[in-house]
């Protein structure tokens, strides 16, 4: 099953609380804020940027469902979509 790298911005947010409700419906959709390495260690992604895995689904199943919950924000929102074959980084924090 494919993974996923999922960037949101929600239009018009200022605050960091304005993201808050929307992390904890990602979460519970299985959208991750954490990425974690070969060695079994957890990093924090970048801001807004979520992983999904172990799905059976499509990058535009993805998009589509990440859009409804932005859109329950009421802010104006952007989507980004890949589907990632593996991940390589440097300077993420550790989670």
């Amino acid at each position: 099953m494919p993974d996923f790298v999922v960037r949101v911005v929600l239009h018009g947010a200022k605050d960091p609380e304005d993201y808050n409700d929307f992390h904890e419906e990602m979460e519970a959709k299985h959208y991750y804020r954490t990425i974690t390495s070969d060695e079994g260690v957890t990093f924090e992604l970048p801001p807004a940027t979520y992983r999904a895995g172990g799905v059976d689904w499509t990058m535009e199943m993805i998009r589509a469902e990440v859009r409804a919950i932005a859109d329950a924000t009421g802010f104006s929102n952007a989507v980004l979509v890949t589907e990632s074959n593996g991940s390589a980084w440097i300077g993420l924090g550790i989670a």
